[in-house]
């Protein structure tokens, strides 16, 4: 199994802070937010490479990050794929990028783990990874407790299997708290269909998008992230983060 770090955004909702650095690099707790992300996954057996998506602004300096990481973890391969984009206005958005991995590196000869490079977890990833290793899509999901929050993320249903019946972006009528996050298995099959999603003129940007056409499809497992999640996409979630995490012995 490969894993695939989205980290090619531009974060302009915190500029000035993103303007010489990517989101993923911003420190967090002690230590860059892309490190609280790998740091789950060291329990997680049989992985092959971890490969972070990034552009043109931001390449050299995860490639920096990744040798310096490998030097206190060589149990991780890392490989820094840069998509060319150099604004927010050429960007290939979160699933043109996904595409663009899988197909440059050719990705579909086995699983891959892919997660959103801004999103935090206190608790290992193994759980989630062991779970969805027996499906051939699962989606991870969490229950944000509040009714006006959820409104904000991707609202999802689902049956008494933990398989999708219902998924639909920032709604305005939510059916319950239960958010789809950007943490998600895909088996070589379902991965060959992003060529499909993006040739049809679907949005290429939230990987939500991609969950929410290929529900309908193929069946979607979901697994309930427990512990805490945090999305760091404004200065406010950055702080909490910082509050939260930098209690957190690494």
């Amino acid at each position: 199994m490969n894993v695939l770090i989205l980290a090619a955004g531009y974060a302009t909702r915190l500029y000035p802070l993103t303007l010489d650095r990517a989101k993923p690099l911003l420190v967090v707790g002690g230590k860059p937010i892309i490190e609280w992300v790998v740091s789950n996954l060291v329990d997680v057996p049989d992985l092959e490479t971890i490969y972070v998506v990034t552009n043109d602004r931001f390449a050299s300096d995860f490639q920096a990050w990744s040798e310096r990481y490998r030097d206190r973890q060589p149990k991780f391969k890392f490989k820094i794929i840069n998509d060319g984009s150099k604004s927010d206005e050429d960007k290939l958005g979160a699933i043109g990028d996904m595409n663009f991995a899988v197909t440059r590196e050719n990705l579909t000869r086995s699983d891959l783990l892919i997660i959103a490079g801004d999103n935090l977890f206190t608790e290992s990833l193994t759980g989630f990874v062991a779970r969805a290793k027996e499906t051939e899509a699962t989606v991870a999901v969490y229950d944000v407790g509040d009714a006006e929050a959820i409104k904000k993320y991707g609202n999802i249903a689902v049956d008494a299997d933990g398989i999708i019946t219902h998924f639909e972006e920032k709604p305005e009528k939510p059916r319950g708290t239960l958010a789809a996050i950007a943490l998600y298995y895909y088996s070589p099959e379902m991965l060959s269909l992003l060529t499909a999603y993006l040739a049809a003129g679907n949005n290429p940007d939230q990987p939500g998008c991609f969950v929410q056409w290929l529900y309908t499809r193929k069946p979607v497992k979901t697994f309930q992230i427990k512990g805490k999640w945090l999305d760091i996409g404004s200065n406010e979630t950055l702080e909490k983060a910082n509050k939260i995490l930098g209690k957190t012995k690494t």
